[in-house]
């Protein structure tokens, strides 16, 4: 993928608690670099354990041009592997999730194990060696459950990250997750708009009324006066409420942040409910509901906000220069049935109605950056999540790609 012969110029434009410039946000070179220099070298969460329980198992996540299966083959083991044929290039799986007991390319009929080595590549004469055309690999995490991948070779050291939050989500038990619900939300503008949107709550007082009936997040001061009896409601139950962040240098790496945040909701909300009481079962080996929200990121790119009775994750992915899926994932226990222990309109409603608040704002956020009259302004403190995003957006393109696994 080449460079854009101006990138060099275009960050040293930028200016510390402003805004990107809008070549960030408008230019198609940028957009396609943005996939080969940021999305291929970040960990990306993809999905959870629960969604691949027997052999043969398989889902597959697609970004920008890219698309990465993730399969369970028969000992047991999960594999990522990059979904391109090692033939001509085709999709070798062209479903979102299935099961197989091997990989065929649907175009010709090169047959892949699950651990990704060609078996047979068909009618290719005595001196072809399969060894040497196996699928791509892609590198794989699994945290508590949940499956991170990436691209690069030389991934994001997330490792001693994830070591430091694991006793910090233990409680929650989110292995002992499955999937309720999951939505998407198309939005007309850069991926970074909408991941800037979720880095910051300076909105959620004027655009999102039903959030901000029940989270703090949208008032600092008032949050703080909760603290103190959140802290003795979390500690009855299990919980830490310790701040942990760590990003940059500090995480070892551009692309290795981790952050960890249980905030108090106000008073009379058990959870992130249309009447503030419970949702579903208790997560983990949680004994009740302290009325409080934690914030998790795992890498960049990866939000999930935890109740002690449910998950959401967020992820925010590119399908074109100014198209992006805002997509959804609410988990619950894995024991619990819908209809007995949950309702999905119930369940999924304030998230609903604030990702739709979000394809509404994001989009006229793009319609604006477009005119040519635009000029980066200034960022609020309440924006300090977005100033983070930008140190390591800018400093990842900034350097020539790492390798990818397939190199």
């Amino acid at each position: 993928m080449n460079r854009p012969s101006d990138l060099d110029t275009l960050i040293a434009r930028h200016q510390d608690g402003l805004a990107l410039p809008r070549e960030f946000y408008t230019r198609q070179d940028i957009y396609d670099y943005d996939i080969a220099a940021y999305w291929n070298q970040s960990w990306i969460w993809v999905g959870h354990e629960s969604q691949l329980p027997n052999p043969g198992d398989y889902i597959t996540f697609d970004y920008g041009q890219e698309s990465i299966i993730v399969v369970r083959d028969k000992e047991g083991a999960l594999h990522a592997h990059l979904n391109v044929c090692r033939h001509r290039g085709s999709r070798v799986c062209t479903e979102s999730s299935g099961n197989a007991r091997v990989l065929v390319c649907p175009y010709h009929a090169w047959t892949f194990e699950l651990s990704g080595q060609l078996r047979s590549g068909r009618a290719m004469g005595p001196d072809f060696d399969p060894g040497k055309w196996g699928l791509f690999p892609a590198q794989l995490r699994v945290f508590q459950g949940l499956i991170f991948v990436c691209a690069s070779a030389d991934a994001p050291p997330i490792d001693a990250g994830l070591a430091d939050l694991a006793p910090l989500t233990a409680p929650f038990g989110l292995d002992r997750l499955k999937i309720a619900h999951s939505a998407s939300y198309p939005v007309p503008a850069n991926w970074k708009l909408a991941v800037e949107n979720y880095m910051e709550c300076y909105h959620c007082a004027p655009s999102h009324k039903e959030y901000a009936r029940s989270h703090t997040l949208k008032a600092p001061h008032e949050m703080e006066g909760l603290m103190e009896p959140l802290q003795a409601r979390s500690a009855a139950i299990g919980l830490p409420t310790d701040i942990y962040h760590t990003s940059g240098a500090a995480a070892g790496g551009a692309g290795a942040d981790t952050y960890y945040r249980r905030y108090p909701l106000y008073d009379g909300f058990e959870t992130g409910s249309r009447d503030g009481t419970a949702l579903a079962p208790l997560l983990g080996d949680l004994t009740g509901l302290d009325g409080g929200a934690t914030d998790l990121q795992i890498g960049p790119l990866n939000n999930f906000l935890i109740y002690a009775d449910h998950v959401v994750g967020y992820r925010f992915v590119p399908r074109g220069l100014q198209e992006t899926d805002i997509q959804i994932v609410w988990l619950v226990h894995e024991d619990a049935e819908e209809g007995r222990d949950y309702d999905v309109d119930a369940l999924t409603w304030l998230w609903h109605v604030t990702s739709l608040d979000d394809e509404r704002i994001i989009r006229h956020n793009q319609e604006g950056v477009n005119s040519q009259f635009f000029q980066p302004g200034p960022l609020n403190p309440m924006e300090w999540g977005i100033q983070s995003f930008y140190e390591g957006y800018l400093g990842l393109i900034a350097k020539p790609p790492a390798r990818h696994a397939a190199e």
